[in-house]
């Protein structure tokens, strides 16, 4: 691949939404020490992707500019650097690329070793790619703040998932039916048969008086809330929660992060939590590629965008009303 150019997409400041991306030649990049290098088929969007680019995550991302942004990949192993073991030329795979250094709508990238998952073949590039931040994050609210066992093996909880078709939404009506929950699920009213078909036990429309309330019909108080949804405030959620009902807030803002500590004080048994950080793991990357491979776990696509046509995918995604995933395919 020496002196080869590729396509990528990249800003170089921050802000300007959409218009401020730009298309241009640049080398592709040579994988160092424990790098594998991947042609690309399929990248997913998501909304940190914008709020990097608006500054929200300045001085620490980008890493530096000019700045190619994504982090959810799928493609092919053509490169290998020193050190690699377990990844050989021709693979498929799916990897999580650092935010720090972005590179995702491009060609060509590189990912560390440890991210990495070999792809089977019943597992599509674009369901690959969308399995990562919205899969992992729905994967650790659910076990590790909601309580799910996803073997069905714990007691059945009360779910409230918001944003229900949306990308983390999607994945955590599905991953709470394994884990034997009983699930009522908000979304839009276009939307409401695909999120029952995912599994939901019962599904509002959020425009709806009972939908912007949040009431479960069967009157059911919920043990866990996934919070996917924007500016709702805690006030909605209190009176439908159980004795020791928590809501996890996907995107914390600076009124969720004052109930945090307002109900940390005051040592109360209902409480907000709000997820600072996804921490990924490759085994929890093969566990969801497994699930889809064994028809368990699906990947709702909403759109495809040629990578020549990224600035379309970005405005799609700051709309906010994807059904799913956005995906870009080199």
């Amino acid at each position: 691949m020496a002196g080869k150019l590729m396509h990528a997409v990249v800003y170089d400041r921050y802000g300007g939404g959409a218009p401020a991306l730009k298309h241009v030649e640049i080398p592709v990049p040579a994988p160092k020490i424990g790098e594998v290098l991947l042609k690309l088929e399929a990248t997913s969007l998501n909304p940190i992707e914008w709020h990097i680019q608006k500054g929200d995550f300045r001085p620490i991302m980008p890493r530096k500019f000019p700045y190619i942004p994504c982090t959810d990949v799928a493609g092919e192993v053509v490169g290998v650097g020193r050190g690699v073991k377990n990844f050989k030329l021709g693979d498929k795979v799916v990897a999580l690329l650092s935010p720090l250094n972005g590179g995702g709508l491009a060609e060509y990238t590189t990912s560390q070793e440890r991210l990495i998952v070999k792809r089977p073949s019943e597992v599509s590039a674009a369901d690959g790619a969308g399995l990562l931040v919205a899969g992992l994050t729905a994967l650790q609210v659910l076990t590790k703040f909601a309580g799910i066992e996803l073997d069905g093996s714990y007691k059945t909880k009360n779910i409230l998932i918001t944003a229900a078709s949306g990308g983390v939404g999607h994945y955590a009506v599905q991953l709470a039916k394994l884990g034997n929950a009983h699930v009522t699920a908000t979304c839009g009213a276009r939307n409401l048969d695909l999120v029952n078909n995912l599994g939901a036990d019962e599904v509002l429309d959020y425009k709806t008086p009972e939908g912007a309330a949040m009431m479960s019909p069967s009157g059911r108080k919920y043990d866990a809330v996934v919070h996917c949804a924007r500016s709702v405030p805690w006030s909605v959620f209190e009176p439908n929660l159980s004795e020791n009902g928590k809501v996890i807030d996907i995107t914390p803002s600076s009124s969720s992060m004052m109930t945090f500590v307002i109900k940390k004080l005051t040592f109360s048994k209902k409480h907000l939590v709000p997820l600072l950080m996804m921490v990924p793991k490759d085994e929890n990357i093969a566990y969801l590629v497994r699930l889809v491979k064994e028809g368990k776990l699906k990947t709702l696509v909403d759109s495809k965008y040629a990578l020549s046509k990224a600035e379309d995918a970005w405005t799609k995604s700051i709309d906010g009303h994807a059904t799913g995933k956005i995906i870009v395919e080199p």
